[in-house]
């Protein structure tokens, strides 16, 4: 190749790995071609680039982004990198085929054991290179990338040293950016891959079966027995591969693992989003291996066949009704501590509140002295119409419910509770609880915005509601986010990289929706677009009226799912703006709160009408 030639790289797979080393590689001067089977991510980057945060702050754009492998095949790559899991990594492969060439070298830059092997099959060993990665990312839009951490360095290496020069010269491309990357001969990539493999088996799995984050499985003796006792078996297993390890490398795991954070590692959030894993290739070849040299893997044995049962049960996320666990699983899902045992609960007086809204219904329950013990929410409308029942019986049958209270649109058409209220008087008690005296609550919910005002008594002393149509409510936001082409759950996100300051100039939904396919066509930008949304939603709350000089809470869905909300009215009222802690369930706490109340007032009578009657 001519040193004036730019070198030339694929990569297949832009999740945060791929996005990532993308940028590295643009910034050392490659000419580099990216492919993903996410059409909404490809027009984002094509629009936008790609977007680095954190550790690494950049937006780098690209010409060349494709959905198939095959689209590539004119561009001569000198290099093509896999940045899949690895069960997606036979298929793109094969699929890749066609890009062949006596040039091209593939790099398999993925976790687990043996994942080099897959290229091999297709491409060949002596055209195959490994990478251990030491970095990593959470993306925070489809385009955008927070880079969470870089322990330098990475490795790269030849799998049968055919490759070397290859390897050598990716090496010194990711040197020439800062990020620090080691060319090793075929042995020591394998011996490196091993070591990650054997840290991400220890923890994965476990936080998967257990949905623990990494720093709550660290943090139990249990748990961490059991992490010691995967790392042995995985130490003993390379050995018999003649892979030898420091005498300190175990102390060095247990080290590594402890500074892991309150995140949840990439096969555990698989396994809870029902998603296929990779521990055929993590504790699954641990046990391949040590059943080669009769060695017993008997805990990642159990691991791998655990993860095997619930992927494909789909037990993580199983319909309502299918067992006769579900009450427990409900009753552990929504416990706010998990230190007590359930039969706990049970010798408790407790008091419900249901919030029945338009778009969820939320469930709140508080002990008698008034702390909340159980939170948990489900689609109002559900699919599952046994959703409801379900949660109420799991509620009646694991907690000791003295009295309970209904809020909400359908309080009036739900007859199992004790009393019914108003989510006006709801929310007042809910964030009066937390703030006392005189203030303004604002609630945006599904189809509806409010402006509460209570008073010195934390009495509602008058309230404002928006009209019947649902602009600017959780609703329009939803529809309006799906006309833009935008996840509303990145939303807040995309908005706070913006300083536009455009609105909407309609609140009908569906003249909105006209508008903001006149911005998509137009090529504002998606951050720009999302905070346009939001305040057009800011000045719909701003005409209604909020008491001056008193403190403003913001509560509802859409303080919970839009964080960016709370900074857009801070903003327009210059003025100090808080969201109250679990906000979307600040009226079923409320709920709670009059249900205890109205329960202890109830015992006062009783017991001044037994005293009457001892008297007689």
């Amino acid at each position: 190749m001519k040193k004036s030639e730019k070198i030339k790289v694929g990569i297949v797979g832009i999740g945060p790995v791929g996005m990532i080393m993308a940028v590295k590689l643009k910034e050392a001067g490659c000419e580099v071609a990216l492919c993903d089977k996410d059409e909404f991510k490809l027009k984002k980057v094509i629009s936008e680039g790609i977007i680095l945060e954190n550790i690494y702050a950049s937006i780098t754009r690209f010409e060349h982004v494709y959905s198939s492998v095959t689209e590539m095949r004119n561009l001569g790559l000198d290099y093509l990198i896999f940045a899949l899991k690895s069960y997606q990594t036979l298929g793109a492969a094969k699929e890749a085929e066609i890009l062949n060439s006596e040039k091209l070298t593939v790099i398999a830059a993925q976790n687990g054991i043996d994942t080099e092997q897959i290229l091999a099959s297709v491409f060949g060993e002596s055209k195959t290179l490994r990478m251990v990665i030491n970095y990593a990312g959470n993306l925070m839009s489809p385009n955008t990338v927070k880079v969470t951490f870089f322990t330098p360095p990475n490795y790269i290496g030849s799998i049968d040293d055919n490759r070397c020069k290859q390897s050598e010269t990716f090496a010194d491309l990711l040197n020439s950016v800062d990020f620090k990357t080691e060319n090793i001969n075929s042995f020591e990539i394998l011996k490196r891959t091993w070591e990650k493999t054997i840290l991400n088996a220890s923890l994965s799995p476990l936080c998967g079966v257990g949905r623990l984050t990494m720093a709550e499985a660290m943090s139990d003796p249990e748990t961490v027995e059991l992490v010691e006792q995967l790392i042995n078996e995985g130490i003993e297993v390379a050995e018999k591969e003649k892979i030898r390890f420091p005498d300190d490398f175990y102390r060095k795991c247990m080290q590594y693992l402890k500074k892991g954070g309150e995140h949840f590692p990439s096969l555990a959030l698989d396994l809870i989003n029902n998603r296929p894993t990779e521990i055929d290739y993590f504790n699954g070849k641990i046990v391949e291996y040590g059943k080669k040299h009769y060695v017993k893997t008997s805990l990642n044995l159990a691991f791998t066949n655990m993860i095997k049962a619930m992927t494909n049960k789909n037990v993580m996320n199983r319909p309502m009704g299918a067992d006769a666990s579900l009450t427990k699983k409900i009753v552990l899902k929504g416990l706010v501590e998990k230190n007590h045992p359930l039969q706990y609960y049970r010798e408790q007086n407790c008091f419900l509140g249901m919030d029945l809204g338009s778009s969820y219904t939320k469930f709140t329950i508080i002990n008698e002295k008034g702390k909340p013990v159980f939170r948990y929410i489900v689609h109002t409308m559900n699919k599952d119409r046994n959703a409801m029942k379900n949660v109420i019986k799991a509620i009646y049958s694991s907690f000791n419910i003295k009295y309970s209270c209904a809020t909400g649109y359908g309080r009036k058409h739900f007859t199992e509770t004790d009393i019914t209220k108003t989510e006006i008087n709801c929310a007042a008690a809910g964030v009066s609880d937390s703030y006392d005296g005189e203030k303004n609550i604002i609630d945006i919910g599904g189809e509806d915005i409010k402006v509460i005002h209570c008073n010195n008594d934390n009495q509602v002393s008058n309230f404002y509601m928006n009209d019947k149509c649902a602009a600017g409510t959780g609703a329009f936001l939803e529809e309006i986010s799906e006309r833009a082409e935008i996840k509303i759950e990145e939303m807040s996100n995309l908005a706070s990289h913006s300083e536009y300051d455009k609105e909407l100039n309609s609140f009908c939904t569906v003249f909105a929706k006209t508008e903001i396919m006149n911005w998509v066509f137009d090529g504002m930008p998606m951050q720009d677009i999302a905070r346009g949304i939001y305040i057009s939603i800011a000045n719909k709350v701003a005409k209604m009226r909020l008491v001056p000089g008193i403190p403003i809470f913001m509560i509802g869905g859409v303080a919970a799912h839009h964080p960016y909300m709370s900074t857009i009215l801070i903003k327009k009222f210059n003025r100090e703006v808080k969201t109250i802690d679990f906000p979307q369930f600040v009226v079923s706490l409320g709920a709670a709160i009059i249900a205890k109340q109205t329960w202890k007032n109830t015992e006062v009578v009783k017991e001044s009408k037994n005293k009457t009657k001892q008297l007689v």
